[in-house]
Protein backbone atom coordinates (compact mmCIF):
# COMPACT_ATOMS: atom_id res chain seq x y z
CA UNK A 1 0.00 0.00 0.00
CA UNK A 2 1.66 3.61 -0.57
CA UNK A 3 1.74 6.04 1.32
CA UNK A 4 0.92 9.05 0.00
CA UNK A 5 2.57 12.53 1.52
CA UNK A 6 1.72 15.88 1.02
CA UNK A 7 4.43 18.56 0.42
CA UNK A 8 5.33 20.92 3.40
CA UNK A 9 3.84 24.11 3.29
CA UNK A 10 5.84 27.11 2.79
CA UNK A 11 6.29 28.79 6.06
CA UNK A 12 6.89 31.85 3.79
CA UNK A 13 5.44 31.96 0.84
CA UNK A 14 5.73 35.31 -0.23
CA UNK A 15 9.82 34.50 -0.17
CA UNK A 16 11.57 32.39 -2.72
CA UNK A 17 13.74 29.56 -1.67
CA UNK A 18 16.19 31.92 -3.77
CA UNK A 19 15.63 35.03 -1.71
CA UNK A 20 15.73 32.82 1.47
CA UNK A 21 19.33 31.76 0.27
CA UNK A 22 20.31 35.47 -1.13
CA UNK A 23 19.87 36.26 2.67
CA UNK A 24 21.53 33.27 4.18
CA UNK A 25 24.33 34.53 2.00
CA UNK A 26 24.42 37.73 3.38
CA UNK A 27 24.04 36.60 7.27
CA UNK A 28 27.03 34.03 6.15
CA UNK A 29 29.05 37.54 5.02
CA UNK A 30 28.47 39.08 8.12
CA UNK A 31 29.20 36.17 10.34
CA UNK A 32 32.30 34.82 8.99
CA UNK A 33 33.85 38.66 8.53
CA UNK A 34 32.81 39.49 12.08
CA UNK A 35 34.49 36.07 13.13
CA UNK A 36 37.08 36.76 11.20
CA UNK A 37 38.44 40.50 12.30
CA UNK A 38 36.38 40.64 15.63
CA UNK A 39 36.93 37.57 17.49
CA UNK A 40 40.76 36.93 17.75
CA UNK A 41 40.87 40.87 19.69
CA UNK A 42 38.06 38.94 22.41
CA UNK A 43 40.60 37.83 24.76
CA UNK A 44 41.96 41.10 25.73
CA UNK A 45 38.72 43.31 25.79
CA UNK A 46 38.68 43.73 29.22
CA UNK A 47 42.28 46.11 28.44
CA UNK A 48 40.47 47.92 25.70
CA UNK A 49 39.39 51.63 26.07
CA UNK A 50 35.20 51.52 26.93
CA UNK A 51 33.76 51.88 23.86
CA UNK A 52 35.92 49.86 21.98
CA UNK A 53 35.39 47.14 24.15
CA UNK A 54 31.58 47.76 23.76
CA UNK A 55 31.88 47.72 20.35
CA UNK A 56 33.59 44.46 20.43
CA UNK A 57 31.19 42.75 22.63
CA UNK A 58 28.24 44.12 20.35
CA UNK A 59 29.97 43.07 17.12
CA UNK A 60 30.96 39.66 18.24
CA UNK A 61 27.24 38.80 19.82
CA UNK A 62 26.11 40.03 16.18
CA UNK A 63 28.21 37.84 13.82
CA UNK A 64 26.52 35.03 16.34
CA UNK A 65 23.20 36.29 15.83
CA UNK A 66 24.36 36.32 11.97
CA UNK A 67 25.13 32.92 12.15
CA UNK A 68 21.52 31.65 13.65
CA UNK A 69 20.07 33.81 10.36
CA UNK A 70 21.88 30.98 8.37
CA UNK A 71 19.05 28.70 10.07
CA UNK A 72 16.54 31.55 10.36
CA UNK A 73 16.86 33.83 7.79
CA UNK A 74 13.59 35.27 8.08
CA UNK A 75 13.21 35.80 11.88
CA UNK A 76 16.49 37.13 11.85
CA UNK A 77 15.46 39.94 9.68
CA UNK A 78 16.10 42.58 12.68
CA UNK A 79 19.88 41.31 12.54
CA UNK A 80 20.40 42.70 8.66
CA UNK A 81 18.12 45.84 9.17
CA UNK A 82 20.10 46.82 12.22
CA UNK A 83 23.26 46.07 10.49
CA UNK A 84 22.27 48.14 7.45
CA UNK A 85 20.86 51.24 9.69
CA UNK A 86 24.04 51.64 11.64
CA UNK A 87 26.21 51.75 8.74
CA UNK A 88 24.14 53.68 6.68
CA UNK A 89 23.82 56.10 9.73
CA UNK A 90 27.41 56.22 9.89
CA UNK A 91 28.36 56.33 6.50
CA UNK A 92 26.33 59.33 5.94
CA UNK A 93 26.59 61.17 9.02
CA UNK A 94 30.45 60.71 9.73
CA UNK A 95 32.35 59.52 6.93
CA UNK A 96 30.22 61.95 4.17
CA UNK A 97 31.30 64.97 6.16
CA UNK A 98 34.50 63.95 6.54
CA UNK A 99 34.96 63.01 2.86
CA UNK A 100 33.46 66.44 1.65
CA UNK A 101 35.59 68.38 4.02
CA UNK A 102 38.66 66.60 2.80
CA UNK A 103 39.51 65.50 6.20
CA UNK A 104 39.52 61.52 6.08
CA UNK A 105 42.30 59.60 7.83
CA UNK A 106 43.70 56.27 7.48
CA UNK A 107 41.55 54.61 10.18
CA UNK A 108 38.45 56.39 8.64
CA UNK A 109 38.95 55.35 5.26
CA UNK A 110 39.42 51.87 6.11
CA UNK A 111 36.58 51.84 8.41
CA UNK A 112 34.27 53.38 5.08
CA UNK A 113 35.74 50.28 3.08
CA UNK A 114 34.34 47.96 5.59
CA UNK A 115 31.19 49.99 6.14
CA UNK A 116 31.04 49.94 2.14
CA UNK A 117 30.53 46.08 2.04
CA UNK A 118 26.88 46.69 3.52
CA UNK A 119 25.61 47.11 -0.56
CA UNK A 120 25.34 43.40 -0.37
CA UNK A 121 23.17 43.09 2.67
CA UNK A 122 21.25 46.26 1.04
CA UNK A 123 21.17 43.98 -1.74
CA UNK A 124 19.57 40.55 -0.66
CA UNK A 125 17.00 42.31 1.77
CA UNK A 126 13.16 41.26 0.63
CA UNK A 127 12.39 45.28 0.21
CA UNK A 128 8.89 44.33 -0.38
CA UNK A 129 8.63 42.01 2.76
CA UNK A 130 10.41 44.11 5.36
CA UNK A 131 7.89 47.12 4.37
CA UNK A 132 4.47 44.91 4.06
CA UNK A 133 5.80 43.31 7.65
CA UNK A 134 7.24 45.94 9.32
CA UNK A 135 5.55 49.19 8.19
CA UNK A 136 2.76 48.85 6.72
CA UNK A 137 1.37 45.97 9.15
CA UNK A 138 -0.72 46.62 11.85
CA UNK A 139 1.79 46.46 15.32
CA UNK A 140 0.93 44.36 18.50
CA UNK A 141 -1.52 45.61 20.21
CA UNK A 142 -0.65 47.69 23.08
CA UNK A 143 -2.98 46.38 26.35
Amino acid sequence: MATITAAAPAIHPDLSLTRLHLMRAGYLLMGVGLALVKWPLLPDVATLPLYEGVTLCMLTAMSLLAFLGLRYPVKLLPVLLFESLWKLFWLALVALPQAITGDLDAATTETVVSCSLVVVILAVLPWRYVWRNYVRATGTRWR
